[in-house]
């Protein structure tokens, strides 16, 4: 039996007691935690979803959190005095191994979902996958169109990494900043548009 999920923009296909690296998980060594987004389930029959297999889910075991190789960063931009600058960055990674395929009943399993820790600080860490749709439901999730160069279509991106309030942005640290340059594919733009500044003024309202 073998699975297809979907974490941190990746796809993988697993199979119990395999063992991979995805991007960082808010969750310690040692912790359960349950991958909610699959995309394909084979046991006896093979199951597509569309996108996401209703009620299927993979369970896995924490092992460690670990940093992949350093990647360097160089830009040289010629006709602006010939700056130069050069960045190096090792992604936080999770280290899990593979225990549980489950084809139906996820919804009732009771294990904490997998949810990126660059997605929600740690004191605001979402106990399931559904959380952010709450919030977006119950209308309590921020406009996040405020900030600077967020229009609907990265405001939707955004909620979909589980950010849905200007307290959750004013608190990334770097290392977060960084993960989501990767997610949402728009490298720097968090900086240069300064999100971290004005998400602590408008969550002070």
């Amino acid at each position: 039996m073998f699975a297809v999920l979907k974490t941190g923009g990746k796809q993988y296909k697993v199979q119990s007691g395999d063992t991979l690296r995805v991007e960082k998980l808010a969750a310690d060594a040692g912790e359960k935690v349950q991958f909610n987004e699959i995309l394909m389930v084979s046991d006896d029959d093979l199951v597509v979803g569309s996108p996401l297999v209703a009620g299927a889910a993979v369970q896995a075991e924490v092992i460690d959190q670990v940093k992949g190789d350093k990647v360097i960063n160089f830009v040289k931009r010629r006709r602006k005095h010939s700056s130069k600058r050069t960045k190096g960055h090792r992604q936080k990674l999770t280290l899990v191994r593979i225990t549980d395929i489950l084809a139906s009943g996820a919804d009732a399993s009771g294990v904490k979902a997998a949810v990126g820790a660059g997605s929600v600080p740690a004191s605001q860490t979402a106990t399931t996958a559904t959380a952010p749709k709450a919030e977006l439901a119950t209308g309590s999730a921020d406009d996040l169109k405020k900030l600077s160069g967020v229009g609907p279509a990265l405001e939707k991106k955004l909620h979909a990494a589980g950010v849905t309030s200007f307290a959750q942005i004013a608190a990334w640290t770097p290392e977060d900043v960084a993960d989501m340059d990767e997610k949402l594919s728009f490298k720097g733009r968090i900086e240069r548009e300064g999100w971290i500044d004005q998400a602590a003024k408008l969550a002070k309202g």
